[in-house]
């Protein structure tokens, strides 16, 4: 799943891999509805690994796989 996340006027593009979805949320149903729920349930969580992973203007995407979380 991929998500935009922004810092000022900076745009950083940050994709979240199915393990990591299913890592927060195990019970999570394995389609496209039961994602957007386990993304949409662990927001706070998945926006907090993703600033722990984003460094200002070093690029212009990240990737959050399981060990993020």
């Amino acid at each position: 799943m991929r998500f935009w996340g922004y810092d000022s006027a900076l745009e950083a593009s940050f994709f979240i891999e199915e393990d990591a979805l299913r890592r927060l949320q195990p019970d999570a149903h394995l389609n496209e509805s039961g994602f957007l729920n386990a993304f949409d349930s662990n927001r706070d969580v998945i926006c907090a690994a993703a600033a722990r992973v984003y460094v200002r203007g070093s690029r212009g995407s990240y990737d959050l796989v399981a060990a993020n979380f």
